[in-house]
């Protein structure tokens, strides 16, 4: 796949990922790592939580949208370097069995003032289940790399 420069980019690009699927075994172990709560560790205490069933942390639903954006149709040169999220939202929990995708757009671009060799994207990551509901929303702030004189096609 092409590594894409803050000059390939336009505001309203929009870009798909592939899918991840997500399995009772995957929640369980994240949760005893990261998140050891009843309701992300054991499927009969979960039952009488909130969530009525077993479900995914909201940081492995984070952790699994990362996996898709690294791994989706945006791939920046020299990679992803994230420099703040804002409003991260997980509206609908991720149960075992869902299947995630990500679609990210792309809504503000600028260079930046002190480095000239960058520039910064603001994008809005939507991850959806199977079902198309929305799992997680938030918008990120990624550094670019710019293309340089050496690195334009001809």
């Amino acid at each position: 796949m092409i590594e894409l420069y803050l000059e390939d980019l336009h505001v309203g690009d929009r870009f798909e990922s592939n899918t991840v699927s997500v399995t009772e075994n995957e929640i369980i172990a994240f949760a005893w790592a990261f998140d050891p709560q009843p309701f992300h560790l054991d499927a009969e205490a979960a039952k009488q939580s909130v969530f009525g069933g077993l479900v995914a942390s909201g940081w492995h639903t984070a952790a699994m949208t990362m996996k898709l954006f690294v791994t989706g149709g945006l791939r920046l040169a020299g990679g992803s370097v994230g420099l703040g999220v804002d409003e991260l939202r997980w509206p609908r929990p991720v149960r075992p069995g869902d299947t995630l995708r990500l679609q990210t757009e792309i809504i503000e671009i600028r260079p930046s003032r002190s480095k000239p060799d960058r520039g910064i994207i603001r994008i809005r990551n939507i991850t959806t289940n199977q079902k198309g509901e929305v799992v997680q929303t938030f918008f990120a702030s990624v550094l670019v790399r710019r293309r340089t004189a050496d690195k334009i096609p001809l």
